[in-house]
């Protein structure tokens, strides 16, 4: 009979900590993905914002030689990420394209002028910079004039403060949710094994001395976890790397190791926590109060 009670302890006992270690990979998955939901929310924005260009219009009079020169002392601007030359020929072909018939036939001339569009890296993609290095690059002797598209810039950077704000208060909720999720199942497991802590506590065992082997199994459990949730978010940036190679998930190697160990970090403070807080509860109980 005694061996019987006792096979259906442990199996209850291995349902326990199974559950547990469940309910924190879960958790911890769902962390990891916001974890680099937000790392790659800057990539994104400045992947958009690097697509912007301020185009040069040349003077007439200004040879492919001058304008080689020009390009050349433009990429070594501090805020140019690449430059583009765009010949007259070129723009009225393309602008033919688009409107679906050759306008230099009623034209008789090209009204167009060589143009060279300078891509900016994504910190000086903002309405001020952008105002400033148009103005700058307006006193250039080769210029005629410099146009972007302003509308689009503060439209821009708008969405982006917007969406960047948005990112951080779903993940600090989602993130809240987590570490509460975490602590009920925590609290759940030390919950069933309440009676043996007051009956250690009883026959003069201190309540570090209680409280080490909880903390110590909590602990192992959220490793668990942790590699548990790991192992999905490894499959799930692999998979989604296949179908959006732009987002180059495996790249960045530094990104990978903040968010893994993240994962790690949160998996062990939030169990111990929860661990040493729902011990104390229940070793500062009276023994009547155990049953409520």
């Amino acid at each position: 009979m005694s061996s019987s009670f006792e096979r259906h302890q442990k199996r209850r006992l291995k349902s326990s900590y199974f559950s547990v270690i469940v309910s924190i990979a879960l958790v911890l998955f769902m962390i990891g993905v916001l974890g680099m939901v937000v790392l790659k929310s800057k990539q994104i924005a400045n992947h958009f914002k690097e697509k912007v260009a301020i185009t040069l219009f040349l003077k007439d009079n200004v040879s492919r030689a001058q304008s080689k020169k020009l390009e050349a002392s433009l990429l070594k601007k501090d805020y140019t990420k690449s430059v583009v030359f765009l010949s007259k020929e070129q723009a009225a072909k393309i602008y033919s394209e688009d409107i679906g018939e050759d306008f230099l036939e009623f034209l008789g001339s090209n009204p167009l002028k060589n143009s060279i569009d300078v891509y900016l890296k994504s910190d000086h993609v903002a309405p001020l910079k952008m105002l400033d290095i148009k103005t700058e690059l307006s006193e250039n002797a080769y210029v005629s004039e410099v146009v972007y598209d302003e509308p689009l810039i503060q439209l821009l950077t708008q969405n982006i403060q917007k969406i960047s704000f948005w990112i951080l208060i779903v993940a600090s909720f989602f993130g809240l949710v987590a570490i509460l999720l975490i602590n009920s199942s925590i609290r759940l497991s030390v919950y069933s094994k309440r009676f043996t802590i007051k009956t250690m506590q009883m026959v003069g065992a201190t309540k570090r001395f209680i409280r080490r082997p909880f903390i110590w199994k909590s602990i192992r459990l959220g490793i668990f976890g942790a590699v548990v949730a790991s192992a999905g978010l490894a499959a799930l940036f692999y998979y989604t790397a296949q179908y959006f190679p732009e987002l180059q998930l495996l790249s960045n190697k530094e990104e990978l190791a903040i968010v893994f160990a993240g994962v790690f970090l949160i998996g062990i403070l939030i169990t111990w926590f929860s661990t040493y807080f729902a011990t104390q509860r229940f070793l500062n109980l009276k023994t009547d109060q155990l049953y409520y």
